[in-house]
């Protein structure tokens, strides 16, 4: 589904002294890819460089180096291609439920009324059609992630980006949002890349997790999960999960 090769970026930074400006390297030659139906997670330090790798695939920034390409087609640089889902959910306070999940399917020319008898069939599926006609204001920060990322799957692309999504959520409704994920993703069985700092929510959720060093970000390893799945909290205490957590903290702080 996805493949990346080779890519880097650097940005271009204000030295300390005045007019003066440095290079920064914050990608360098960086390869992963993502298998059709994959669950695939990346985690690595704060500030590596894994959301510049979000907005490189989805075409916000141009690398200098590398390519990025989808079912074997270059997308470098170029919009449009995949759905992308913020570390905020962004709802727009003025939208009820129903509106917000609509709304990247209407950005692309959909019909309002199409749209919402889409969104409608599935708010059930999602425990958000008791809450179709409500503001954002009025849910709860998990609630608010469902509705985020039901919007993100109605905008029907093949590759979803999921950028640290319950990392603003307490321990209790965080372990509930992942059942409920991989509840969705086993029936709907979407190709996902998700950015999180959390090891044992990578593991949880993954097929395979790349970890990225410091920056300028490199691929340190890429771990296969060969854990079984459904998956249930029970796994966290295994000692099969508990070999794989210690592979991942070898290669982050190593």
């Amino acid at each position: 589904m996805l493949k990346i090769i080779n890519l880097s970026k650097t940005y271009q930074t204000k030295a300390e002294k005045k007019g003066l400006f440095r290079q920064t390297l914050v990608l360098d030659q960086i390869s992963l890819q993502v298998k059709e139906g994959e669950f695939v997670s990346i985690v690595g330090p704060s500030g590596c460089g894994k959301s510049t790798l979000f907005n490189l695939i989805s075409g916000l920034e141009k690398p200098e180096q590398g390519q990025i390409l989808l079912k074997g087609r270059e997308i470098t640089g170029e919009k449009g291609h995949v759905s992308y889902m913020l570390q905020k959910d962004l709802l727009l306070p003025w939208r009820t439920v129903l509106d917000n999940c609509i709304l990247g399917m209407e950005l692309q020319g959909h019909s309002r009324k199409e749209c919402r008898q889409k969104a409608q069939a599935l708010l059930d599926e999602f425990a958000l059609s008791a809450y179709s006609r409500s503001y954002p204001q009025a849910l709860s920060g998990g609630m608010r992630q469902r509705v985020a990322f039901l919007r993100t799957m109605l905008a029907n692309k093949e590759l979803l980006l999921l950028d640290e999504p319950f990392g603003s959520l307490d321990a209790y409704t965080k372990s509930e949002m992942h059942e409920w994920l991989m509840s969705v993703w086993s029936k709907y069985r979407a190709t996902i890349l998700f950015i999180t700092h959390d090891i044992e929510e990578a593991l949880f959720l993954s097929d395979r997790i790349y970890v990225l060093s410091a920056q300028p970000a490199q691929v340190k390893i890429s771990l296969e999960v060969n854990l079984p799945r459904p998956r249930s909290r029970k796994m966290l205490v295994r000692e099969e999960f508990n070999e794989l957590k210690k592979q991942l903290l070898q290669a982050l702080f190593e």
